[in-house]
């Protein structure tokens, strides 16, 4: 099972490039199937861009998410922690297999409504 992740373009090319190794959220899908993440470079981009396999889900304290992740971050601390200020819980989504796709596609080539998920949202 895939899900669609809008995800800033910015972080997206790290992701691509190797330099981001987790993509962090403050929510997370409960479907156990799902084993790719299907990416929308959110705006100025507008593209379906690429997708990555899912590795491990690191789910923990903001503080001790942060810990285990910051060498393959691909963002700062002070990011970071503005992303998750409040939050008791966080999550981070281990990025294996990243692949660009050659040519990029419209939201309404994977996603039938055509309208970029808040979140995520099941493909």
């Amino acid at each position: 099972m895939k899900v669609l992740l809008s995800i800033k373009p910015e972080h997206a090319e790290r992701i691509f490039n190797g330099s981001k190794r987790f993509e962090f959220r403050k929510a997370i899908f409960k479907n156990d199937e799902v084993k790719t993440v299907v990416v929308y470079a959110t705006m100025p981009v507008g593209r379906v861009i690429g997708e990555f396999t899912v590795g491990e889900i690191i789910e923990n304290r903001p503080s001790e998410v942060w810990r285990k992740t910051k060498n393959y971050s691909g963002i700062t601390r002070n990011f970071f922690d503005e992303y998750f200020t409040g939050r008791a819980k966080a999550f981070a989504i281990e990025v294996h297999n990243p692949r660009l796709y050659k040519k990029s596609l419209n939201l309404a080539d994977v996603h039938p409504s055509g309208v970029a998920p808040q979140s995520f949202c099941y493909l």
